[in-house]
């Protein structure tokens, strides 16, 4: 186990190395956006496939000059969002210094100023665009804790432990390279919200290209199989719970109690990770969970989760 200082941090990030850091949405492996050979080492202890994109994160809006082309739509969800858990995705200004590896490639960037203070304190010692996707193998449940870092990248990963994440699911990803809206990736902030900032309706993608991270048909997995919208029992399972929870079941994680959306969405991962790691049980069940405001991004999380158990 490797805990590291702010300080001792930035000096990894500035020296070419990565570094998991807490973020109010999940933990984030970190490396300078603008070396590739850092970026790199992101896709490999990940295990990453590389046409999936990385998020550079910003703690000044002043760093956005030369990285991205802003438009009137950027600056309102900047104004209104940020710092916060909402990623935009915008074409790259022309000399963009981020590798392009971090873009998969593409002629867009992803790009967040996170909202938690470990953060935005590691940002500006940095002083260049950190890139970061959670901080986990590609594929299983983002960690929202130092101990799930630990648990799914090694004891080796530096990790900033700056305890639970708040709001628990990753950033809401929004697509402007286009004339609509788009919505990439539910998240953190409802599609409600950002609508009413925009004044229209966001769009959904139109193909199966990712675009931005949070875009594989199967992510977010644990290791046992998970079961949608459960209302009984069936085997030794485990349940996430929303509201009462039904008898009959081996294990049961509350998600909330009182129907409480952004409760649920800050206990998602946790529970998923405590399931999957509870002895005896051969799968998680979940209970419905309404599909509007964080019930959009829950839902679609467990969706990728259960896709192909």
């Amino acid at each position: 186990m490797v805990d590291v200082t702010i300080s001792e941090a930035a000096r990894r990030l500035q020296a070419g190395e990565v570094v998991a850091f807490p973020t109010e949405t999940v933990y984030g492996l970190g490396a300078d956006a603008t070396d590739p050979a850092a970026v790199a080492k992101i896709f490999a202890a990940k295990g990453r496939p590389d046409f999936n994109p990385l998020i550079s994160h910003i703690h000044d809006p002043a760093q956005l000059d030369g990285l991205v082309v802003m438009d009137d739509r950027a600056r309102k969800l900047a104004a209104a969002f940020w710092p916060g858990a909402l990623t935009l995705v915008l074409p790259r200004a022309p000399g963009c210094p981020v590798a392009p590896a971090v873009s998969a490639g593409l002629p867009s960037l992803a790009i967040r100023m996170p909202a938690h203070p470990l953060a935005r304190e590691l940002l500006k010692l940095v002083g260049r665009p950190v890139a970061a996707p959670s901080a986990n193998r590609s594929g299983q449940v983002s960690p929202t804790t130092a101990q799930h870092v630990r648990d799914s990248l090694g004891p080796e990963i530096a990790v900033v432990d700056g305890g639970a994440c708040p709001v628990g699911l990753e950033s809401t990803v929004i697509g402007l390279t286009g004339v609509t809206p788009t919505l990439l990736r539910p998240g953190g902030i409802a599609a409600e919200a950002v609508e009413a900032v925009l004044g229209e309706p966001l769009g959904l993608p139109q193909d199966a290209r990712v675009e931005s991270p949070g875009m594989l048909l199967k992510h977010y997995a644990p290791r046992l199989p998970v079961r949608l919208n459960a209302t009984t029992a069936q085997g030794r399972e485990g349940l996430l719970s929303f509201g009462p929870a039904p008898a009959g079941f081996a294990a049961v994680w509350p998600l909330s109690d009182t129907g409480d959306l952004a409760g649920a969405a800050a206990r998602l991962y946790a529970g998923l990770h405590a399931l999957d790691h509870a002895p005896g049980l051969d799968g998680i069940a979940v209970m419905p969970i309404p599909g509007h405001g964080l019930g959009l991004a829950i839902n679609d999380r467990l969706a990728r989760a259960a896709r192909g158990r």
